[in-house]
């Protein structure tokens, strides 16, 4: 038995050794009257001081420490003992060559098993070092907590491992609901370019610049749009000798409001150009009616697929089709043969809405059913999918229509493009009272 202990003994012995020299932190440890018991790999690499050296030395004067400062340093250490937590100091220790060195020390105490304090130990680390450790602590507490800017960091499985406050805010969920979940639960659409991103950054490294990322978050009304400028960081193991990927960290910052701002005003320059380039063209048509399908062909350019143009006639209830773009093939708007005959649009058609109310209407597919079906129904040209219909006015009378159609691979028609509607059937009508209509 008593062999079995000294082996026991022994063990425990060895692997608390090797647990001290494989830390990186350097470590040595004074028992109550002030003897060095424990020595580690580290402490002896920055003082240079060999364990068989260090432990059995009573105090630390005249060789870890000057004789002037030990008295203060080994003060400071020891009064670990009484307080119930860590302390933390900067002092200078001596180096075996005699060089100083400052030190940052976490001391606390060591008690036996009866509870009470046996002595302290001190991890240290030069101060430089250490300052950069726990500055990179205290930057990963702040980037986990009330960031600028949201974070997320993905596993290698492509699941949220981490993500802080502004991050669950911008998802709308919160912080734990998104842990070990696939983004697609999340995300409508973006989810496979952002994976894609993460995945790239994993095999090959950060990337050169940020990237801005659009997607469509899942929320209880629908989805919304969102712009994303992001940043990724591939996160490897420092304790690997070989760079062992962790995952990778997503940084970014919604700038969807600049970024639509930005397209609203790119989007009125040119629609303020196509108006100034249609009434240079106009202004050179000597036939009324050509000028008003200049004004929808320029009109038509990054706004619509096709046009119908349809006025009042007889009995001022009766639209006619005088012009339209070709319903087999894409092409310009052009004049209809034989001077067009009546569309027998049925009541509510929103071309006959907008008559009566003397205003623009907006129509979609979304709540009516199949896309084909619905446009069979206005007679609107197959894969139509949205409407908008302007009213022609020219002093103070109606005279008759306009109605720019989409597909449905085009989004609805909004309130800006309603605007923009208007503005160019002012001009078509202009156009078609001028030549008599």
């Amino acid at each position: 038995m008593s062999a079995f202990g000294s082996g026991t003994a022994r063990a425990d012995g060895d692997l608390l050794g090797a647990l001290l020299d494989g830390m990186d932190a350097a470590l040595f440890a004074l028992d109550a009257d002030r003897t060095v018991t424990h020595w580690n790999h580290e402490a002896e690499r920055i003082l240079g001081w060999p364990a068989a050296e260090a432990v059995g030395r009573r105090g630390l004067a005249g060789w870890a420490a000057r004789a002037a400062d030990a008295p203060a340093v080994e003060a400071r250490l020891m009064a670990a003992m009484d307080g119930p937590g860590r302390d933390l100091h900067e002092f200078a220790l001596l180096r075996k060559g005699g060089g100083r060195v400052l030190v940052r020390t976490q001391v606390s105490a060591v008690r036996g098993a009866d509870g009470r304090p046996a002595g302290v130990y001190c991890a240290f680390g030069e101060v430089h070092a250490q300052l950069d450790f726990e500055r990179s602590v205290a930057l990963s507490e702040a980037l986990f907590a009330e960031a600028p800017c949201g974070l997320v960091v993905f596993d290698a499985d492509l699941r949220a491992a981490v993500v802080n406050t502004p991050a669950a805010r911008a998802f709308g969920v919160s912080r734990t609901a998104l842990l070990g979940r696939p983004l697609g639960d999340v995300l409508a659409q973006g989810a496979e370019q952002l994976e894609a991103a993460v995945e790239h950054v994993l095999a090959e490294g950060d990337p050169a610049a940020p990237a801005e990322l659009w997607a469509s978050l899942r929320t209880a009304r629908g989805e919304r749009r969102r712009c994303w400028r992001s940043g990724f960081v591939r996160l490897t193991s420092p304790l690997s000798r070989e760079p062992a990927p962790l995952g990778v960290a997503w940084l970014f910052e919604d700038v969807t409001e600049a970024r639509l701002a930005g397209q609203d005003g790119d989007r009125l320059r040119f629609r303020a150009s196509q108006l100034h380039r249609a009434g240079a063209a106009a202004a050179e048509c000597e036939d009324p009616m050509e000028a008003a399908t200049v004004y929808l062909d320029f009109a038509l350019a990054g706004f619509a697929d096709d046009a119908l143009l349809d006025v009042v006639r007889e009995d001022g209830a009766r639209l006619v089709r005088v012009a339209a773009t070709p319903a087999e093939a894409p092409g310009p708007v052009a004049p209809v043969a034989g001077g067009g005959l009546p569309v027998p649009y049925g009541p509510g058609h929103p071309a006959l809405r907008a008559l009566e109310r003397a205003g623009a209407v907006r129509a979609s597919t979304w709540a009516s059913g199949p896309a084909h079906a619905w446009a069979a129904e206005r007679l609107w040209p197959d894969g139509t999918a949205h409407a908008l219909c302007a009213v022609l006015r020219s002093r103070g009378r109606t005279l008759g229509v306009v109605t720019f159609l989409r597909s449905s691979t085009r989004p609805p028609f909004e309130r800006p493009d309603v605007a923009y509607a208007e503005s160019v059937a002012v001009r078509v009508a202009a156009s078609l009272d001028l030549g008599g209509a």
